[in-house]
């Protein structure tokens, strides 16, 4: 079973590994396209939707990409203050409890909640109310769900580790 268990984090992690560094290969094209609507904007005095509007869905898919990503490499907000002198299975029963009670649920009911409006946004083609804006709307939408989803995948791997410490060896100092 821990086996079983093991594999089962080892392939979210590189999920969240792999989502992470797709979303990180969007921040240089997020850079260009703010550079150029500034000039387009400030240089040549063109307020263009289309960009201010492809800001966002870039803006979107990078940080939707990279929530597991980052709670995956514990680069999240944390009191480490507390933290600091604390067993490594005092951690692992706090970090368990945080996800079992605060992460889970929070996230379990955001995700519930963008599937819905995704499947809703989709099934009326909902696309930007601006003449020339971007049309698919629904797709940044779902990237919503799509992040919050692997977010509480990674969670589930960092329960799992969290219980392989657990089950461990006790600790000697």
């Amino acid at each position: 079973m821990r086996y079983v268990l093991d594999r089962l984090a080892r392939s979210i992690e590189g999920a969240s590994e792999g989502a992470g560094l797709a979303g990180s290969f969007v921040l240089p094209v997020l850079m260009l396209v703010v550079v150029g609507n500034v000039v387009a904007r400030y240089g040549f005095g063109l307020g263009l939707v289309e960009l201010e509007e492809l800001q966002w869905h870039l803006n979107a898919i990078t940080v939707m990409l990279c929530l597991a990503y980052a709670y995956k490499h514990d680069s999240h907000v944390r009191v480490d203050i507390l933290r600091d002198g604390w067993s490594a299975r005092r951690k692992a029963a706090v970090e368990l409890a945080g996800i079992l009670l605060l992460l889970l649920p929070f996230t379990i009911g955001i995700a519930w909640f963008a599937w819905g409006g995704f499947a809703y946004s989709w099934s009326i083609g909902e696309g930007s109310p601006m003449p020339s804006g971007l049309p698919a709307r629904y797709l940044v939408k779902l990237l919503l769900f799509v992040g919050f989803f692997l977010l509480i995948l990674q969670a589930l791997a960092a329960a799992i580790r969290a219980l392989q410490i657990l089950a461990g060896p006790e600790e000697t100092d």
